[in-house]
């Protein structure tokens, strides 16, 4: 059950929505309804009032309701999910360049980690028109998934491309996701290289994009899995296993590899392990103590050779210099289909810290650098790069 918040925009097709706030409930969903002032003259709060037994957020300055209750906000911290249907060209555009004058676009200025889904409806040219498609290509980059609409007779009595998505149709898409059918393998953290039973080698990693990645697959319908090195994060909230070493993490990644469409390895897993662990503490004695380090499998390298034609795999790439030289050399010696790489050099950055900043590789040379951005946004961006491949190859 999840709480979903929809969004009316001025729109005719507006008369579609208390179907599909039925179909919500029916199915068990909690539903609330936030309306701009135009789509009130073409459908009436009273309606979906009536329908969700809650009432409907126009105003964000209505006074004697809810004195204590700022709409735009506490709405988002409510939602588990956003829907924007119909969405005007207007609302999309203001969306789109951060213009908040009324309750709706307000409210989306303050989403963060939410999952947010747009359906446009409009007249065909609007939609078609360069300013609009630029302004769906920003919400997009930025996380939004904007659904097409369909084709068909307008309101305007021509025909084209610019339909509300059906209801149920709409129903579906929120409630099943986009990644729905599809099986995604991620790995996240740290491993572990015991010296003697109090000592180990190890890196920075935190987890957190691999579980922004995660969650942002789970918010979508997607099938998951998780591996998980040495983190301090809630993993039960998807299905998982923890390890400790490189040796461990690749058991686990090349056991269950082959039942899976995607794998994700974002975890920072070590190159070398020592030779010799000692099977007691090791004492001070001499001035310099000197480990003997052998390296470990290289797990992407071992996946390429069991790796079917219509899987996908995604390395991960933590570097500190010619960033790009090798990125380019780890995607084509591990025969990957796209790597992720980010500069670890950087406090503001990467290991630890809530945002990150990365440069996505694909095999056909395109490059997609994503700014700095919450390593949810991230995430959004390279999940959603990865299911187009898959969708691309299983076509």
């Amino acid at each position: 059950m999840s709480n979903f918040l929809i969004f009316i925009t001025g729109g005719i097709a507006a008369y579609k929505i208390p179907t599909l706030c039925r179909l919500l409930i029916k199915a068990g969903h909690n539903v609330k309804v936030g309306m701009t002032e135009n789509a009130t003259k073409f459908i009436t709060p009273l309606t979906f009032e009536s329908l969700i037994k809650n009432r409907v957020y126009i105003d964000d300055f209505i006074t004697d309701v809810e004195p204590d209750s700022i709409d735009h906000i506490d709405l988002i911290e409510w939602a588990d999910k956003i829907i924007i249907a119909p969405c005007t060209a207007n609302t999309l555009s203001k969306i789109a360049n951060g213009i908040g004058d009324n309750l709706v676009t307000s409210a989306m200025l303050v989403v963060k980690e939410k999952p947010v889904y747009i359906f446009p409806s409009m007249n065909s040219n609007m939609y078609d028109n360069p300013i609009i498609q630029e302004n769906i290509s920003k919400l997009r980059r930025i996380g939004y998934t904007v659904f097409e609409p369909d084709e068909g007779e307008l309101a305007c009595k021509t025909e084209g491309k610019g339909r509300l998505i059906e209801p149920e149709e709409i129903f579906q898409l929120v409630t099943e996701g986009k990644f729905k059918g599809i099986k995604f393998l991620v790995t996240l953290g740290p491993t572990k290289e015991d010296i003697d039973p109090v000592r180990y080698i190890s890196n920075w990693s935190s987890g957190k994009m691999g579980y922004k990645i995660a969650k942002y697959i789970k918010d979508n319908g997607g099938e998951l899995f998780v591996v998980a090195g040495d983190v301090c994060l809630d993993l039960s909230v998807f299905p998982h296993v923890r390890v400790k070493s490189a040796e461990d993490m690749y058991r686990e990644v090349i056991s269950r590899f082959q039942n899976f469409d995607v794998l994700i390895m974002t975890a920072a897993v070590a190159d070398y392990r020592v030779k010799d662990i000692a099977a007691k503490k090791i004492k001070k004695s001499d001035e310099i103590l000197t480990l003997e380090l052998i390296k470990n499998k290289d797990i992407l390298y071992e996946v390429s050779k069991i790796k079917k034609d219509k899987q996908i795999v995604v390395g991960f790439a933590a570097e500190t210099d010619d960033l790009m030289r090798n990125a380019l050399d780890k995607l084509n010696k591990k025969k990957l289909d796209m790597i992720v790489v980010n500069d670890v050099s950087r406090s503001d950055i990467g290991f630890g810290a809530d945002d990150n900043e990365v440069t996505i590789f694909l095999t056909n040379g395109e490059k997609i650098e994503t700014g700095k951005q919450s390593k949810y946004n991230i995430a959004k961006r390279v999940v959603d790069t990865a299911y187009q491949l898959f969708k691309s190859k299983n076509e």
